[in-house]
């Protein structure tokens, strides 16, 4: 078996093997673009081939950056677009193209890697963890009604449920340009969230707002009239069903306005916010409490440590104290142990001989990396061994983000 590197002459061999891998057929052209193959990177694809030069297997990455804790932002490759044929599954294939690829990444000088795993017990196994969570929100509009403003907890000023400002409807094939600048705002200072490159805008590869799929936008400004948040919506299935396929907020009253908005809808039955945080505030917003059904919930963005001690540093801090972390990373087969030291915002990581605080496998660092997921969460679930009972209680103080992770962009 040959895994070579592709060019943009391989694009239709590469799309129809993926294709293939998934029993499907690629899609008929859209007016206007809209194939998410379209945005590939082929310098960053590869294709397996048989000995004799029939294509069995594919993967891909895009050039995305991914915003760190501490609104550090950094590169991060987007694995996609991952088949084997079903002929050929299980003789190894997937596995060399995937060590593959994490050599290469190596070679490109990038410290992780990020991917969505269409099933949650494949890539574990090369060394990805569950990083960043979102379900969705369902409000039957006739419960839609608003809760009564409170006091603030820490002023006498009243919460005002509502951000300052205008909003105005339109539909998503004119407005690409405040999209495109709304999101490349919103995903700057949010932890877990990936770049959207121009030319997937361009292109309109992706799904909406990017796709030409229609779909209405209402777009929030601020008192200066500068778009700060935008909500991309359509109706259907059932027909009295309204959709949200995204929020983008600059803050959380942004947010509320949006909602707002879209809960008052006329001739609506239900609205479902798709890809919203776990956690998050919408439904204490809302004066019954139980109106808002939470359903989807499941993982997203999965991160693959490539440089454990690069990655350490690169993202911002918000406690300090030490660890001892010992690394095993059995797919590529290699072992290191970790002095974490974190001061002021800063880390330093160095090689250590120390005894170790927390033992755990790569794709665990992977899942408490951004803070979506404590540590404390995987020693208990037998995944981390701590060597010292403060040990889970201070990595979890450790690794905890300014802000709840979470990804929306779909690759």
């Amino acid at each position: 078996m040959e895994i070579r590197p592709t060019t943009d002459e391989d694009l239709e061999v590469f799309v129809d093997t993926v294709h293939a891998a998934f029993g499907r057929f690629p899609e008929t052209p859209l007016e206007g673009g809209g194939l998410w193959w379209s945005a590939l990177d082929m310098d960053r694809c590869v294709l397996a081939l048989t000995a004799d030069g029939r294509p069995v297997g594919t993967a891909g990455a895009h050039s995305f950056e991914l915003t760190l804790p501490g609104e550090t932002i950094v590169p991060a490759p987007g694995v996609t677009a991952v088949g084997v044929l079903p002929s050929h599954r299980r003789q190894g294939v997937l596995s060399a193209m995937m060590r593959h690829q994490l050599g290469e990444l190596r070679a490109r000088g990038e410290f992780l890697s990020v991917l969505l795993a269409s099933e949650a017990t494949i890539y574990g196994r090369f060394g990805y963890g569950p990083a960043t969570y979102t379900q969705e929100l369902t409000v039957p509009r006739h419960r839609a009604a608003p809760a009564p403003l409170r006091a603030s907890a820490t002023t006498d000023a009243p919460v005002t449920g509502a951000a300052h400002g205008s909003v105005e409807m339109l539909r998503s094939a004119g407005c690409g340009e405040i999209l495109e600048e709304v999101y490349d705002r919103y995903r700057r200072a949010q932890p877990g969230a990936l770049s959207r490159p121009h030319r997937w805008w361009a292109l309109r590869a992706g799904q909406p707002p990017i796709s030409p799929a229609p779909r209405y936008v209402v777009v929030h400004r601020d008192a200066d009239g500068v778009p700060d948040g935008y909500a991309s919506y359509s109706l259907g299935e059932p027909e009295t069903t309204l959709t949200v396929d995204e929020t983008i907020a600059t803050d959380a009253t942004v947010f509320t306005a949006l909602a707002r908005f879209v809960l008052n809808h006329d001739l609506v039955s239900r609205v479902v916010f798709k890809h919203v945080p776990p956690r998050h505030p919408l439904r204490w917003q809302l004066a019954d409490f139980r109106a808002g059904k939470v359903s989807g919930d499941m993982d997203w963005l999965w991160v693959r440590l490539l440089d454990v001690p690069r990655a350490l540093t690169a993202r911002g801090w918000f406690a300090d104290g030490e660890l001892v972390l010992d690394v095993e990373d059995p797919f590529l087969g290699e072992h290191g142990r970790h002095l974490l030291t974190v001061r002021d915002g800063k880390a330093d990581c160095v090689p250590t001989d120390r005894e170790p605080d927390l033992s755990l496998d790569v794709r665990d660092l992977g899942s408490v990396y951004l803070g979506g997921t404590a540590p404390s969460t995987l020693v208990h679930a037998g995944h981390i061994r701590a060597h010292r009972p403060d040990a889970a209680t201070l990595a979890d103080a450790l690794f905890r983000s300014d802000r709840a992770p979470h990804c929306l962009h779909w690759f």
